[in-house]
C-alpha cells in the first residue's frame, strides 16, 4: 500500500509541476494584446484548478506517508507549512487571474494583474523548488 502512494504522491508532484511553468506562462501575458491576454488567463485559471486538484492528492497521499514513517516533528511540521503556503498562494493567484479577463472585457488594462500574478507565481514556484528539496533531502529525519 505504501508503494502505491508513493507512486500517487509522485504523480501529484508531476501535476503540480504546472506551477514550474507558470511564471514564464504569466509573463508572456504582458506581450499579448488584449484579447490573447484574456484566452491565455482563462488558460492558467483552467491549469491552476488542475494543479489544485493535484494539491488534494498531495495532501492525501502526504499525510498517509507521514503516518508510515518516523519523520521528525519539525521535518512534518516543515513540510506541512510548505505545502499550505503553495495552496494559499496559489488559490489567492485566482483572483488576478480572473481579474485579467474581467479587465479584458471591459476595455481596461490588466497589467497590474498580470504584475501580481506574476509575482505570486514565482512565490508559489519558489516554495514548490523548497518542498521538493526538502522531500528529497530530509535532513530532520
Amino acid at each position: 500500500m505504501a508503494q502505491f502512494m508513493l507512486f500517487l504522491h509522485v504523480i501529484g508532484a508531476v501535476g503540480m509541476g504546472f506551477y514550474v511553468v507558470l511564471p514564464a506562462l504569466v509573463g508572456r501575458a504582458a506581450k499579448l494584446a488584449g484579447a490573447g491576454q484574456a484566452g491565455l488567463a482563462e488558460g492558467l485559471i483552467a491549469g491552476n484548478r488542475i494543479a489544485q486538484y493535484f494539491l488534494i492528492v498531495q495532501l492525501l497521499t502526504g499525510g498517509y506517508l507521514m503516518s508510515q514513517s518516523d519523520y521528525s516533528v519539525l521535518w512534518m511540521i516543515l513540510t506541512t507549512v510548505l505545502f499550505l503556503a503553495i495552496a494559499a498562494v496559489s488559490g489567492i493567484m485566482t483572483k488576478p487571474l480572473k481579474r485579467i479577463v474581467s479587465s479584458i472585457a471591459s476595455g481596461q488594462s490588466a497589467t497590474s494583474h498580470i504584475s501580481k500574478a506574476r509575482i505570486m507565481s514565482v512565490i508559489v514556484l519558489l516554495i514548490y523548488l523548497v518542498i521538493i528539496y526538502i522531500m528529497q533531502y530530509p535532513m530532520f529525519e
